[in-house]
């Protein structure tokens, strides 16, 4: 009875949820990043808050924006390669601590009062390139922290768990250290915080580096990974969808606007709404995280973007903050769960000597467009408003929705025989090893 009660708590019950955490390598790595994070998502806050304040400009705040994120967009390719050439671990501690340094100049700056809107622009430029290398080496290096690939999907879930959970508290603690501290303290914490994902990277114990890895020339490997990505329907689909969306759905950065101008807040209802979308990500990284197969995940990226859709509309026509707050969780549901969704298909399909290839074209995608997305938003912003501007993100959106949804009988078609193949679907799998058995005994 024991034993039936512990598997059906592993099974239904929080081992559910948390089951990649049994690995050494992951769970160092879950917590150490989760503490960073928050810090992580306290700058971010902080920064968009002092260019409002310095410049009063929504163009501005999409300009900040667009400064940070550009870098992906043209190094990702470079550094998909990276990924799949040297040591993955040894790549993010390096990016780890060139974060943490930024952030302390960024520190220096406010403090010493030296800050101006040439430093920010700066210092983002060079945030983005170290994000650009960062992001498909951490992404890929996740399948390195697993032993047991069959966790791998969890593992993925509970990387948007982690994020969305600094989401979640990071803004909200930024909102009232800005109020009593100002936005150097909020500077000062996020770097101090790096010190705990450089210690979980190297006190990992790794026995699997990768597998195969690419060691040709930089200019083949891009293209070998190009033409991989590209010629497959499904990998291409994908990555068409989240450039499109990365494109039209990426209201946050208007968020400044909205706290000061439309709700009459301060730096705290800035936390606050950050906050609420932070919190309906995070019931949305449950929800991914409580489902034990990544089949079926093609139809609820298209449902998770009708609940962005709606949620981002109805954010855009409130005036009340009670219900502001309530709706902004619904497009940080919206798209984690897309996004996620999607990382969780990409990595159980892809090969894995063109990991750091397909998921650094995927960080493009996701990071490297957005910031067209946010450069868009700040203009159209200027003419439309805050307001409207997030009124046609949400009707965009259902657009770019209905186009991924035509694909998706043909991407499910094309993507069965790899999950057959890699035991994904849990009934085949079964019946594969069923029937081995009984081949195995009618030989005896």
């Amino acid at each position: 009875m024991t034993i039936n009660n512990e598997a059906s708590h592993n099974n239904h019950g929080l081992g559910l949820i948390l089951r990649a955490l049994k690995h050494r390598n992951y769970r160092l790595f879950f917590f150490g990043q989760g503490t960073s994070l928050i810090g992580t998502w306290m700058q971010q806050v902080a920064i968009s808050w002092l260019v409002y304040n310095m410049t009063g400009s929504k163009f501005y705040l999409g300009l900040v924006s667009f400064c940070g994120q550009i870098p992906v967009l043209l190094a990702s390719a470079i550094a998909g390669v990276c990924a799949d050439h040297w040591p993955r671990r040894r790549i993010v501690i390096i990016t780890q601590i060139l974060a943490m340094i930024q952030a302390f100049v960024l520190t220096a700056l406010v403090f010493y009062q030296t800050i101006n809107l040439t430093w920010i622009i700066l210092l983002s430029i060079l945030m983005g390139f170290i994000n650009a290398f960062d992001m498909p080496a951490r992404q890929a290096f996740v399948y390195e922290m697993v032993d047991n690939k069959e966790d791998l999907s969890n593992a993925i879930a509970l990387n948007s768990l982690i994020f969305n959970m600094a989401r979640l508290i990071g803004p909200s603690i930024a909102g009232f250290v800005i109020a009593m501290a100002g936005e150097t303290a909020c500077f000062f914490i996020n770097g101090v915080s790096f010190l705990a994902v450089i210690y979980s990277l190297a006190a990992m114990r790794l026995t699997l580096f990768g597998g195969p890895k690419h060691n040709g020339t930089m200019v083949a490997g891009i293209k070998d990974g190009l033409a991989y990505a590209f010629g497959f329907v499904p990998i291409r689909s994908i990555l068409i969808y989240t450039a499109m969306t990365s494109l039209v759905a990426m209201p946050y950065v208007l968020m400044p606007v909205f706290a000061k101008d439309i709700l009459h807040g301060d730096s705290r209802i800035l936390g606050f709404l950050m906050g609420s979308i932070g919190l309906g990500a995070f019931i949305g990284a449950i929800y991914l995280a409580r489902r034990k197969s990544v089949q079926g995940l093609e139809m609820v990226v298209v449902v998770a973007a009708c609940v962005f859709a709606v949620g981002t509309i109805g954010f855009a026509l409130s005036r009340n903050l009670w219900l502001s707050l309530l709706l902004a969780a619904l497009p940080g549901f919206g798209m984690m769960v897309q996004m996620a969704s999607i990382n969780t298909i990409l990595q159980s399909i892809v090969d894995d000597d063109k990991r750091g290839r397909v998921m650094s074209l995927h960080v493009t995608a996701f990071i490297g467009i957005a910031p067209l997305g946010s450069l868009l938003a700040g203009v159209i912003a200027e003419y439309l408003g805050a307001p409207g501007t997030l009124l046609l993100s949400g009707l965009l959106s259902i657009v770019v929705a209905s186009f991924f949804a035509r694909k998706l009988p043909l991407i499910r078609r094309l993507i069965h025989p790899i999950y057959v193949r890699k035991g994904i679907i849990p009934e085949v799998a079964a019946g594969l090893n069923t029937a081995t058995q009984f081949s195995a005994e009618a030989k005896d």
